[in-house]
């Protein structure tokens, strides 16, 4: 099993306030580990921030889009880390979305063990 660290970063997020984009989708064949996750205000003023996890695992559990943070306020030049210590566990298929309660004023940045 191979371990690979990676570091995904997506500006201006979301497209449309309202709807989340995806940030990070496990691909085939792995399991991640997510190690960190940054979210920075870039507007001039305050903005509310929602991530998620969509869920395609299927296993014997219920497995459902959840929200890891909602609605959360990020104050303008301020940035929010969310993992705080703590790690996500996602499979093949899982995809992390991010959205904003303004349109394109959110840069993310994650960090990611893909296990191969």
């Amino acid at each position: 099993m191979a371990n690979t660290f990676k570091l995904k970063t997506n500006g201006a997020m979301p497209a449309s306030a309202g709807t989340p984009d995806t940030l990070y989708t496990v691909p085939a064949a792995t399991t991640a580990v997510i190690i960190g996750l940054t979210l920075a205000n870039i507007h001039t003023t305050s903005v509310t921030a929602t991530v998620q996890i969509v869920s395609t695992t299927v296993d014997t559990e219920t497995n459902e889009t959840v929200s890891v943070i909602k609605d959360v306020p990020i104050l303008v030049g301020s940035s929010l880390e969310l993992m705080s210590g703590n790690k996500y566990i996602l499979q093949t298929g899982d995809v992390i979305k991010i959205d904003c309660s303004v349109s394109a004023k959110i840069d993310a940045t994650l960090s990611v063990t893909e296990i191969t």
